[in-house]
């Protein structure tokens, strides 16, 4: 699964491996914080986001990395000139809301980890895009930016790099039930809303293909954009959308970030159900001229990128269409995709002739 990521340096089946193993771990800690009468929400182990329960209410907390799409930034910079690292801050900050509403919590507030390999980066023209980009992601998210960290890491981070990550606490709204897969139900609708490009995920992949092109970065795709142009389209922030459906109606029951792993992310619940999809979102240019170069099978290309699926939603039947008028209301694309059924954990892609057994996504 997956040998193009691998060959790029990204292999799923050690890093799932070792997230199993430290989730075990991570369990043998949950009772600690009970004696300031917190209690921690141990379903929400092996989710994209944390819960815990303090006086009443319920708190998601989350932490998260662009990986390494700083780098395609950077070399994107020094080719042409042009200044994206106002999209990649937004890109991490995205990376971390979108986790934390994959449990019904809100941003409350998000903190920056901005790692240098010398502080001769604050020197350079794109630094303050960082910051912008940080806030203006925040400000998308409904978040306050309550500030982080930025050391420099001298021979860990090259002297010219960044590497960008950050933390948020969010709080789920006061009389809705958090977002777990024990509420999964058989007849639960899946909506898919569309993702703008690569978003964080498949950025190894991408920088493997860029020096492989006579014009790396700058290599013209079909439509004329340049490869790194697109591949720097910054990602979509969908607190928005969720935030209008986390209501007391709670029609809401999962939801699901589509970054690694691609599409098999559908089954991240868990729970013995089958995940059946009628429909796919287009997808990107720059996924399929990756994908393409690398001579994918639609099997692994699905695996590893999210080929046009950013976000998972899954929905009481019936609301689904609803579920699609509020992302049109934020300017996002959405479909009803497919449904919920009874069944071995799978995921049966129609459009495509695939099946996803439970095997192809061993996360805890």
């Amino acid at each position: 699964m997956g040998n193009k990521y691998r060959e790029a340096g990204v292999d799923y089946d050690v890093l799932d491996r070792a997230k199993r193993e430290t989730l075990a771990l991570a369990k043998q800690t949950a009772a600690y914080p009970n004696y300031l009468g917190a209690t921690v929400d141990e379903s929400s182990f092996g989710e994209s986001a944390s819960l815990v329960d303090l006086a009443g209410q319920k708190l998601g907390f989350v932490i998260e990395c662009l990986g390494t799409k700083s780098m395609i930034a950077k070399s994107y910079f020094d080719m042409g000139g042009e200044d994206r690292f106002f999209d990649i801050a937004y890109d991490a900050v995205a990376a971390v809301v979108n986790d934390l509403i994959c449990v019904g919590a809100l941003p409350i507030m998000v903190n920056a980890y901005f790692a240098t390999g010398s502080a001769d980066f604050y020197l350079q023209p794109y630094a303050m895009s960082l910051a912008k980009g940080w806030q203006a992601a925040c400000s998308d998210s409904g978040a306050a930016w309550g500030g982080g960290e930025s050391p420099t890491l001298a021979g860990l981070v090259e002297k010219d790099g960044v590497e960008l990550a950050g933390s948020a606490v969010g709080k789920v709204p006061d009389g809705v039930l958090p977002l777990s897969g024990s509420r999964l139900e058989p007849g639960d609708e899946i909506v898919i809303l569309y993702s703008s490009g690569m978003h964080t995920n498949g950025a190894s992949l991408a920088r493997k293909i860029a020096s492989n092109l006579d014009h790396s970065y700058l290599t013209p795709l079909p439509s004329g954009t340049a490869f790194g142009a697109a591949l720097l389209e910054k990602s979509i922030i969908y607190v928005d959308s969720v935030r209008d459906l986390m209501t007391k109606e709670n029609i809401l029951h999962y939801a699901s970030h589509i970054t690694g792993h691609g599409i098999r992310k559908i089954m991240r619940a868990d729970r013995e159900l089958t995940y059946r999809l009628h429909k796919l979102p287009p997808v990107p240019e720059v996924l399929e001229f990756m994908a393409g170069l690398e001579s994918m099978s639609d099997f692994d290309a699905y695996a590893t990128l999210n080929m046009g699926s950013g976000f998972a939603l899954y929905v009481k039947a019936g609301m689904g269409e609803k579920v699609c008028e509020t992302a049109a209301s934020h300017g996002k694309s959405a479909i009803v995709a497919g449904v919920v059924e009874e069944g071995p954990k799978r995921i049966i892609v129609e459009p495509l002739g695939l099946t996803y057994d439970e095997k192809e996504l061993l996360i805890r």
